[in-house]
């Protein structure tokens, strides 16, 4: 089988493309017109290295602040140049008051003007090429989905939806149909001819989603292998799942979830514990520092608007199970759960209007920090739940119980990513992304959490 080659860029790749040629195209256009043009303030030298080296560092930071390298944004042209803008004014904001490690302010100011204008052209440039090119249905990874009739529509919906260039155009049916059925934009391949399609489709890989007990007979097993020597990789349903969407599908796991432990090492790495206490001991303080500064806005507000207690305690379960009082700010109207708990919605009626203010910019967790500092808490962690809804949750949802092995955190992987739970199939999805966090624990994984959070109060998308 002469499998025809195609060309596709996964996430991380096309992550990794994004911030390359970011940094790229703007050091390139800017030297470019230092050759061109009488434009001495910024040169790309042996002698300056380091003034490069500064501007991708602001500008990867920013873009990835202001979410350039979100795939689902960054392939529609209306949000990349808003975010470009963006992106670009506070780098050179920044560029411009770093002392030492940067040019000295050029006598004509117009220079500093076509530096900001040279770095917005760059990136509006190389990002519509972007999405021309590598967007572009050409680069798009073709995909045949072996998996039982039943659930091949949340399958494919699921991968789909998570990553645009990841394309279901195939499905074979591992179990017996009785009626006829059809996938819309995919094809019913017959197993019996299913070497002849794949290659007739260029298929570039196969997902496997049902285990080898429901339905894959010895002779589609036979013809996976084959396809596998000819080339075509083959992948687990839960293993693409976790890469594209960063979730961990416990529902689809089942009595299988012994093979995501042990989870990550960092759990048990007392070097990464260490500093992970340090950095959660400052980030407090600043913070309560910053909470502190705010105070007067927040006591006037909470007078006129609020008319009641400030601040307000609340039983939430901790690391092991343990419960604790977690101190927050008061958002929600006096009496709020006269009826009984219940789950906070979105437009929740229970909100004031500076309690919303607060929610929206996520003041209303500042003093969480206090509880961090005490133990209870990390900065970064899963979100502590109340424990009427822990119990009722643990008994609907497998493995919900797992969260608890790490300490809860005033944000985490769940709260930058999922929406606000208020059913349980929200809290479905917030404990996959809460056991990824758990199962890939890292600094890295932190340092992107505190950018995503960021990216949350500056957008006010808190809920």
């Amino acid at each position: 089988m002469s499998q025809q080659s195609t060309i596709h860029f996964d996430i991380s790749e096309r992550k990794v493309l994004l911030r390359i040629l970011d940094v790229a195209s703007v050091l390139g256009i800017l030297y470019l017109i230092g050759q061109v043009f009488d434009f001495d303030y910024f040169k790309i030298n042996s002698t300056h290295w380091v003034w490069s080296i500064v501007l991708g560092l602001y500008l990867t930071i920013f873009a990835t602040i202001f979410e350039l390298y979100n795939l689902q944004k960054a392939s529609k042209f209306e949000i990349v140049v808003q975010n470009v803008i963006l992106t670009s004014s506070l780098t050179v904001l920044f560029y411009l008051l770093t002392p030492f490690y940067t040019p000295e302010l050029p006598e004509n100011r117009l220079q500093i003007v076509y530096f900001y204008i040279s770095i917005n052209l760059s990136l509006f440039l190389w990002r519509y090429a972007y999405i021309v090119l590598i967007s572009a249905p050409r680069f798009f990874k073709r995909v045949l989905l072996v998996a039982n009739q039943s659930e091949a529509p949340d399958i494919i919906e699921s991968l789909q939806k998570s990553d645009p260039n990841y394309k279901v155009i195939a499905f074979i049916n591992t179990e017996t149909s009785i009626t006829p059925f059809t996938l819309e934009g995919v094809k019913i391949v017959d197993p019996d001819h299913a070497f002849r399609e794949v290659k007739e489709l260029v298929i570039s890989e196969i997902v496997i989603g049902t285990p080898p007990s429901s339905g894959i007979t010895v002779t589609l097993y036979n013809k996976l292998i084959h396809f596998l020597e000819n080339g075509v990789s083959i992948r687990e349903y839960t293993q693409v799942y976790e890469e594209i969407t960063h979730r961990v599908p416990v529902q689809h796991v089942d009595k299988d979830f012994y093979r995501y432990f042990p989870f990550s090492r960092s759990n048990q790495n007392k070097l990464y514990l260490f500093f992970h206490r340090v950095l959660d001991v400052f980030f407090s303080i600043v913070g309560l520092t910053f909470g502190a500064f705010i105070s007067p806005i927040i006591i006037i507000g909470n007078l006129l608007a609020n008319k009641g207690a400030m601040f307000y305690t609340q039983t939430r379960v901790g690391k092991n199970g343990k419960h604790f009082k977690i101190y927050k700010l008061r958002s929600m109207v006096k009496d709020a759960e006269k009826h009984g708990a219940q789950f906070a919605a979105v437009k929740d009626a229970r909100v004031t209007k500076f309690g919303r203010f607060l929610r929206k910019s996520r003041f209303d967790e500042i003093p969480q920090f206090i509880n961090v500092i005490k133990g209870d808490m990390s900065v970064i962690g899963p979100r502590p739940e109340r424990p009427v809804f822990v119990e009722n949750l643990s008994e609907a949802i497998p493995f919900y119980e797992v969260r608890h092995i790490v300490k809860p955190g005033v944000t985490g992987w769940a709260q930058v990513n999922a929406k606000y739970g208020m059913t349980q199939e929200d809290a479905l999805q917030k404990l996959q992304y809460d056991l990824y966090y758990i199962k890939h624990r890292s600094f890295f994984l932190d340092i992107s959490i505190v950018i995503k959070t960021l990216t949350t109060i500056i957008f006010f998308r808190g809920q």
